[in-house]
């Protein structure tokens, strides 16, 4: 279904482009501009463009695409190229079917994503495309976008917002180069579309048109197939659909096998709404009314990502029978954080590595300290592997050692995560009759152990307190608090 030869004309302009919708065609011309990321200034970088995108574009939409043509001066000046298209039924853009609340069915949207699977799956690759995945190169295209933004005018960028994203972009990398790392190795790196935004797909009775990839700097387009995917998920939550957003990142993650944290999901969905903020203070300079208004909103959107995928390590400790395994479990359900338990970590090294396999009593057998130290390590030495590739860690121990506690710090520190303590508690006598009712539980703690452990407990006056003896939902909701403690809230929208 294209558009008819007698629909009406129109015109739209973009940051580096106008657009003119006449008949069945669209005829699109580039702006004579330099930018600090492209050069459109001379009219055989234009053609060089123009002729770059069509061939670019065909890869997703061929039959869309029809040329490049020319249009003269009548003054004998060069002429200027266009790039012709079939005109696209505007009721057909996807961002009009979302706004509209007519959003593509399960089936449209599983088409969707098959058909960007396929794209990514041909797509090229090689150690060019490879050099712009690591985190030196991540971290360079975050700066293009966040230094220029820290020049922008307080009433269009708000400083305290902007910082905020810049300190956790910045962290999530600092922690996180084994990660990327794996993405290239794994061959996550093609030369994607580089622009995925609703208003340039289209849902067609054959099936989808994606149109507009990136043409102006192939690097830019040399992506993780994830950071493609979360260009458009990012769009869906612009417009108002984020858990739409979500479920096509889920859906693509899915049907290609990648099994990526949703630490990285969150942080290229950040960048990309920082890649259109940075646009919309374009926009705003070339004097678009409302592209303040969408550059906060894009921003907005960057930190609460950032926020939700900042990667934490948190001690959950307490003495035996306060509830702690129940509260990590929960947390994890809530959260999507991995639990590592001391008691599951002490009776592995039990089977494989020679720690005592009787109990014992406090200071002895498996309970001595020596053995505790090693399942410390052990613990910690986990828990460095998933920070370093993206996932949030519960380490489900007692935590009763200062010292223990301080090689944890240093362990969240050195991964750029953040550290969240949780102190379970609650009165001896109900810790008593958890522990006596235990059945095939992987904690050997006694009763006695318990009593023992408690008088040579150090304080633990940083960490939250959470009342196990109360509702679990209550304990539950006391934790999640200090789990979002090191991350504010994102400021509501004003008007302009």
């Amino acid at each position: 279904m294209l558009t008819p030869a007698s629909a009406p004309a129109q015109v739209h302009e973009t940051h580096t482009g106008v657009v003119l919708l006449y008949g069945d065609r669209a005829y699109k011309v580039k702006k004579s501009l330099r930018t600090d990321f492209l050069d459109f200034s001379t009219p055989a970088l234009r053609e060089r463009a123009c002729t770059r995108e069509l061939g670019l574009n065909r890869r997703l939409a061929p039959d869309v695409y029809v040329g490049v043509a020319h249009l003269s001066d009548p003054a004998g000046g060069p002429a200027e190229p266009v790039l012709v298209m079939r005109r696209m039924p505007e009721t057909r853009r996807l961002s009009e079917l979302l706004t509209g609340g007519h959003g593509p069915t399960p089936a449209a949207s599983a088409a969707l994503v098959c058909l960007l699977v396929r794209f990514h799956d041909a797509a090229a690759c090689g150690p060019e495309i490879d050099r712009e995945g690591t985190v030196t190169a991540v971290r360079a295209r975050w700066r293009s976008l966040l230094d220029p933004l820290r020049d922008s005018q307080a009433d269009l960028v708000d400083p305290d917002l902007r910082a905020r994203i810049d300190r956790a972009s910045m962290r999530y990398l600092d922690g996180r180069a084994a990660l990327f790392d794996s993405r290239i190795a794994d061959g996550y790196l093609v030369d994607g579309h580089g622009d995925l935004l609703a208003e340039d797909v289209f849902e067609l009775p054959d099936g989808f048109r994606i149109l507009d990839c990136l043409d102006f700097d192939d690097r830019l387009r040399y992506v993780d197939r994830l950071d493609d995917v979360a260009f458009l998920a990012m769009d869906f939550e612009f417009l108002g659909h984020g858990a739409l957003g979500d479920r096509l990142v889920a859906d693509y993650q899915r049907m290609s096998g990648d099994t990526a944290p949703t630490s990285l999901r969150d942080h290229y969905i950040a960048y990309r709404s920082t890649v259109r903020a940075r646009v919309d203070s374009i926009r705003a300079g070339q004097g678009d009314p409302a592209a303040g208004e969408r550059l906060r909103a894009h921003l907005r959107i960057a930190a609460d990502r950032l926020a939700r995928g900042a990667v934490r390590l948190t001690l959950v400790g307490g003495l035996p029978g306060t509830g702690k395994s129940t509260l990590a479990a929960e947390l994890a359900a809530e959260t999507g954080a991995v639990v590592l338990a001391a008691d599951h970590v002490r009776k592995e090294l039990a089977r494989v590595d020679g720690v005592p396999a009787h109990i014992g009593k406090f200071g002895a057998g498996r309970c001595s300290d020596a053995n505790r130290a090693r399942v410390y390590d052990e613990l910690l030495w986990r828990a460095r592997v998933l920070l370093a590739g993206g996932v949030s860690v519960i380490l489900d121990a007692s935590w009763t050692s200062v010292d223990d506690r301080q090689r944890a710090a240093t362990t969240a520190a050195d991964a750029s995560a953040d550290l969240v303590r949780l102190h379970c508690v609650c009165p001896a006598e109900l810790a008593h009759r958890r522990i006596d009712s235990r059945h095939g539980h992987e904690s050997d703690a006694t009763t006695a152990i318990a009593d023992a452990m408690a008088v040579t407990a150090a304080p633990w006056p940083d960490a939250t307190t959470v009342d196990t003896s109360g509702p679990l939902a209550d304990s539950v909701a006391t934790a999640l608090h200090a789990w979002h403690a090191g991350t504010p809230p994102v400021p509501a929208a004003t008007s302009s």
